[in-house]
């Protein structure tokens, strides 16, 4: 392993060290979504990130910590977008809404691999499904949060808006799924519309 604190062309060890967990979790999301769950092991990790084992073991314990860093990774790359789109769009309630959906769709487009894993894959492994099931409360919540920003009085109470966030979540991950199996006849703006739709039923109040 490296010294502590050692400094090579201007990394310290701790930045590479970092950088290195960075290229294992991106071969990790790649082979989930290119080869699935059973494929995606150690060793195929390392050879797919151009490392060896003994720097895989330097950030994950196991294959199964590796599925979950790449699965948060994911994630957390989904909440960011969504919530600057949410908070960097001026106007309306539905104008915002509309820009997270937008986005979300954009990034599906983009980036079929990171949605395989955020939405199929993460079914595909115990740990996985336990971690997916903890991410929809997660987005529930953070729906819950911005309809409170964003429809004032007229969202629902917290108990009832956690609710109304879990039906939109899963609701949504599952057309977007259905979306990008090609099962429904809807183009990228067609589903915006959808998203941003139901996200205005379930998050606000019927007045």
């Amino acid at each position: 392993m490296e010294a502590t604190g050692r400094s090579y062309g201007g990394q310290s060890a701790g930045a590479r060290a970092a950088g290195r967990r960075e290229r294992l979790v991106a071969a990790t999301i790649t082979l989930l979504a290119t080869r699935g769950e059973g494929s995606t092991t150690m060793t195929a990790v390392c050879a797919e990130a151009g490392l060896t084992e003994r720097y895989f073991y330097e950030s994950f314990r196991s294959r199964e910590d590796a599925l979950v860093a790449a699965l948060d990774a994911v994630s957390d790359e989904i909440a960011t977008m969504a919530v600057a789109a949410i908070e960097g769009t001026s106007g309306e309630a539905t104008d915002r809404v509309r820009a997270a959906i937008a986005g979300l769709v954009g990034w599906v487009e983009a980036d079929p691999a990171k949605a395989r894993v955020a939405l199929v894959e993460s079914t595909s492994h115990p740990l996985l499904r336990e971690k997916r099931h903890a991410l929809l409360g997660v987005f529930a919540d953070l729906v819950a949060q911005e309809a409170e920003t964003l429809y004032g009085d007229a969202a629902w109470p917290p108990g009832l808006a956690r609710v109304q966030g879990l039906l939109y979540v899963a609701g949504l991950a599952e057309l977007v799924v259905a979306w990008m199996a090609g099962e429904v006849d809807l183009d990228a703006a067609e589903l915006t519309d959808v998203g941003t739709q139901a996200f205005e039923s379930l998050a606000r109040r019927p007045s």
